[in-house]
């Protein structure tokens, strides 16, 4: 979805340092020689290139915190606020005023990590990736919100990074938000993401859900009872991966987004 007007009022502030009520405030004055410069500068390239304007500045807000971030990480999105969220009620209603074990699978810049850290006072996490450019990433959005003497990071696939750690039975929440798109669907994917985002972070083979199979595989090893994983999805892969579930006998609902489609897969073991 094009929008035009939120780009350009984005990297104003940016170029200004004025936050969206300053840019009001102070709508009548000019810009100085730079900040003309570097805001022309920004939105030559974006009008040219359709680079996002996340990477653009080097940061995106996300559940209420700025976050870094670079072509190394998927840029986070407002739909993922909602794994977040539900991870939040989870912990308030079973877990309320506990120590609470969560595993971020595929942190990135670590906006999942990162958030439920700041909002889970009682939390401990590990949060993991493939990429170590990526957990460099994370590791610095953890250091800038004062969250990160209560994140691990580890490299490694999947749950990989988990075995001898003795965590076995421990795990309270598993969090993923994996690749799902369809392998035969990113050529068609708008220039921002197609061009610029990481592949390896958008592509979830064939069906788009071939690294949830490999999770679930993995996961009640590590989940304690009562203990949840909490998976984003896409649009219309509701159905498939609810029948997966209910095969292997998880408890599970799927939840949809404002727009009413499928986002958010929800297991209990």
């Amino acid at each position: 979805m094009e929008t035009p007007f939120l780009d350009a009022q984005v990297l104003l502030s940016h170029c200004t340092g004025l936050d969206k009520t300053g840019l009001y405030r102070e709508g009548g004055r000019f810009l100085s020689p730079a900040e003309e410069e570097a805001y022309s500068r920004l939105m030559q390239r974006r009008a040219k290139t359709r680079e996002p304007v996340a990477y653009l500045t080097g940061r995106k807000e996300f559940m209420g915190l700025e976050l870094e971030v670079n072509p190394a990480v998927l840029i986070p999105r407002p739909e993922t606020e909602l794994l977040v969220e539900k991870s939040l009620e989870l912990s308030a209603g079973c877990w309320a005023d506990q120590s609470v074990l969560i595993v971020d699978v595929g942190t990135g810049s670590g906006a999942i990590a990162v958030s439920l850290a700041k909002y889970l006072p009682c939390a401990r996490l590990y949060a993991m990736d493939i990429s170590r450019v990526a957990l460099e990433v994370a590791k610095r959005n953890a250091l800038t919100h004062g969250v990160e003497e209560r994140i691990v990071f580890l490299e490694g696939d999947l749950l990989l990074p988990l075995a001898g750690l003795g965590l076995e039975g421990r795990i309270n929440l598993i969090a993923a938000n994996l690749p799902y798109i369809r392998t035969s669907d990113l050529d068609n994917l708008m220039p921002d993401v197609g061009l610029y985002e990481p592949r390896p972070a958008l592509d979830g083979g064939p069906d788009g859900l071939c690294l949830y199979r490999r999770l679930l595989s993995r996961a009640r090893v590590f989940l304690s009872r009562p203990g949840y994983i909490l998976m984003e999805i896409g649009a219309g892969q509701g159905g498939e991966i609810a029948l997966g579930l209910a095969l292997a006998g998880w408890k599970y609902e799927i939840i949809s987004d404002l727009a009413g489609r499928d986002r958010l897969a929800v297991a209990e073991v």
